[in-house]
């Protein structure tokens, strides 16, 4: 597998190792449509139905390289997921649970790359669909894949909770806490986003 992260402007930069599971998904719902446009990267991270392309595996298949100084967190609401980008210039990097012993991360497709392989060729395709309802314009995509992605995810934080591998994350301390304290969008933020999705 021959893909990395890299930001959009280059400061936050790293690498994978082959993932041994991956679920590669497509989510309409409308807090990730809202991260993009916090982001203002909506043009970069949606696709025309307002889809979020998401490779969720493992947090230790991931290493930062380079200008660790500039990944951000935040949170749309105090309990939500933590929402990670590159605060250089706004690059979507991933979605965490807020409990690292759920070891699981979805990288967002705007920041990998690669110069040899497709995302489909390097993490197979697009297996899952979700949030459906939510997504812009019609005829609306078929929600696919559901139960097979829970499957795969759940298999995944438990497979990592009974070998220990959550605590190899590049998101959290040893302790638990996430690496950089997120900020929290809050409710009336989120309201105004979300009218005008």
């Amino acid at each position: 597998m021959s893909h990395w992260i890299r930001c959009r402007c280059g400061k936050l930069q790293g690498r994978l190792t082959p993932p041994s599971q991956v679920n590669r998904c497509v989510c309409y719902c409308t807090d990730c449509q809202a991260f993009a446009h916090c982001l203002k990267r909506e043009k970069e991270i949606l696709d025309a139905a307002g889809g979020s392309d998401v490779v969720q595996l493992l947090p230790r298949h991931v290493t930062f390289t380079q200008g660790l100084e500039h990944l951000a967190c935040m949170r749309l609401t105090p309990k939500g997921l933590l929402r990670w980008y590159a605060a250089c210039c706004n690059t979507a990097i991933g979605n965490t649970p807020a409990n690292f012993k759920l070891s699981f991360v979805g990288l967002v497709a705007d920041c990998l790359t690669s110069e040899q392989d497709s995302l489909d060729e390097a993490f197979g395709p697009v297996r899952m669909r979700v949030f459906t309802r939510h997504a812009k314009g019609e005829p609306k995509p078929k929600t696919t894949g559901l139960p097979g992605g829970v499957w795969r995810a759940g298999r995944m934080f438990l497979t990592a909770r009974l070998n220990g591998d959550y605590r190899k994350t590049p998101f959290f301390s040893e302790s638990g806490t996430p690496v950089v304290a997120p900020t929290v969008l809050g409710e009336q933020a989120l309201h105004d986003i979300k009218r005008q999705l």
